[in-house]
């Protein structure tokens, strides 16, 4: 039978460090609020219920989390009496009897659940607690973990360590797991006798090795439980997240021409044998299926590419795109709430929203799909095989049809049957000598005007 575990994930603290009008882990990496990332690593090491103890946003956070997992309930802490204190705001989930017990914070987004499952399996095989430590190249400032024959028998923070065990490099990393079976019992426990009268969860080690359990540690990397107190932080560990998902996505088999240049969201799916060029954002949403080539300074959020699709340089596909089988979007082309076809071309300098276009269908150069009337949007349809001349506007609601021909520079505003030839636009007049004589008189002008003294 699987073991039940809970995560409590401590979220109360303000953060007024990060100058925000809201919640720090709330604070996005990759797209997703800190939390969530954290939420997301417990679910998949098992937590099958979850606690946030909140301050700040209770509210907001809650929802937040629930967006992760469906069984999560939030715990105000309206005193701030340590860490201990703030894993008891959850009492009443704890006394509804779980295996496994997990404290994390809500400001660590870049904790693994490989972590967490190690840290279960610790329990799993006797231990009453296990703690999660680090090694960081600076132990300054952090409570050292204190191991004798395997077993951890203290966790000493510096301003109260021998000299002995300031040399300790291994770190508390704030994670711990313990085992449900007594939990309240060991957290009741834990008085507040020390400078500042609050209630450690770290005493837990000493109290449960008192009840003759087991205390074990276990190792992670320093940037796994890297906290965020300001935007310094945050941005350091978006650039951690970034490395980390580049990397995977080379493994898996993405050609990222310029890596530290490619930035990713936390959702985006990206199939083997991509080619990323250099200087390409991925918004939220976004799934890119085997073979497309995304050329460099593009732009994507909530958008579908399909097999050897071309993307680019410098195109801007917003939400609700979505490019079928070989299509193409050139550069400097924007493409919103589009469905283009397979093997369809919009090459440059176009915005085409709102819109359907068919197989195969050519969208010239300067073309735009006027969806909006300053109220309501509405939809332009292009057939298979259609072709639209440069420099169109396409007045929605408007259907172009299959095979249909817009001739260079129309305003076309009613419907173009199948593989009919529309032409809407002013026939040419030419006026022999009266291209001189304007030219003449717009340098009379601009002479006079510069002899005045008056600006060029």
């Amino acid at each position: 039978m699987a073991r039940r575990c809970l995560s409590i994930i401590l979220a109360a603290g303000e953060g007024t460090r990060m100058k925000s009008s809201m919640s720090k882990v709330l604070h996005p990496v990759a797209g997703l609020p800190m939390i969530r990332h954290v939420a997301r690593a417990a679910a998949a090491a098992g937590s099958s219920d979850l606690s946030v103890v909140v301050g700040r946003d209770g509210a907001a956070v809650e929802a937040a989390v629930r967006q992760e997992v469906e069984s999560v309930r939030s715990f105000p802490q309206h005193e701030r009496l340590g860490t201990a204190h703030a894993v008891l705001a959850a009492r009443a989930a704890i006394a509804e009897g779980v295996d496994d017990v997990l404290v994390l914070f809500g400001d660590t987004p870049l904790i693994r659940p490989e972590t967490l499952a190690r840290a279960r399996q610790v329990l799993a095989e006797g231990a009453g607690v296990c703690v999660v430590g680090f090694w960081p190249a600076d132990p300054a400032g952090y409570g050292r973990l204190v191991e004798e024959g395997g077993e951890l028998v203290a966790i000493r923070e510096e301003k109260d360590a021998t000299a002995q065990e300031r040399a300790i490099g291994f770190c508390n990393a704030g994670v711990m797991a313990f085992a449900g079976s007594d939990a309240l019992a060991m957290l009741d426990a834990i008085g507040n006798a020390n400078a500042k009268g609050e209630y450690y969860l770290t005493d837990l080690v000493e109290i449960a090795r008192r009840a003759g359990r087991s205390v074990r540690a276990i190792e992670t990397d320093t940037d796994e439980v890297l906290g965020v107190n300001n935007r310094v932080e945050l941005a350091a560990v978006e650039a951690l997240w970034q490395d980390r998902r580049r990397r995977k996505a080379m493994l898996d088999g993405v050609t990222l021409q310029d890596p530290a240049t490619v930035y990713f969201s936390h959702d985006t799916a990206i199939a083997a044998d991509v080619t990323v060029e250099p200087s390409v954002v991925f918004g939220p949403g976004v799934s890119v299926a085997s073979g497309a080539t995304i050329h460099a300074f593009s732009h994507i959020e909530q958008t579908s590419i399909g097999p050897n699709v071309s993307v680019g340089p410098f195109a801007r596909l917003r939400p609700g795109t979505r490019l079928a089988a070989g299509a193409k979007v050139g550069n400097f082309c924007e493409v919103k709430n589009a469905e283009v076809g397979e093997g369809a071309k919009i090459n440059h300098l176009t915005y085409v929203g709102d819109a359907t276009i068919g197989a195969a269908a050519n969208i010239g150069a300067g073309t735009i799909t006027c969806n909006y009337d300053g109220a309501l949007k509405h939809l332009t349809e292009i057939g298979a095989g259609a072709f639209i001349g440069s420099n169109s506007a396409l007045v929605a609601p408007v259907r172009i049809g299959d095979g249909a021909y817009v001739g260079t520079g129309s305003v076309i505003t009613d419907d173009v049957p199948d593989d009919a030839l529309a032409i809407a636009r002013e026939r040419q007049v030419n006026k022999p000598g009266r291209g001189r004589e304007i030219i003449e008189r717009n340098k009379a002008a601009k002479a006079a005007r510069s002899n005045s003294g008056g600006a060029a």
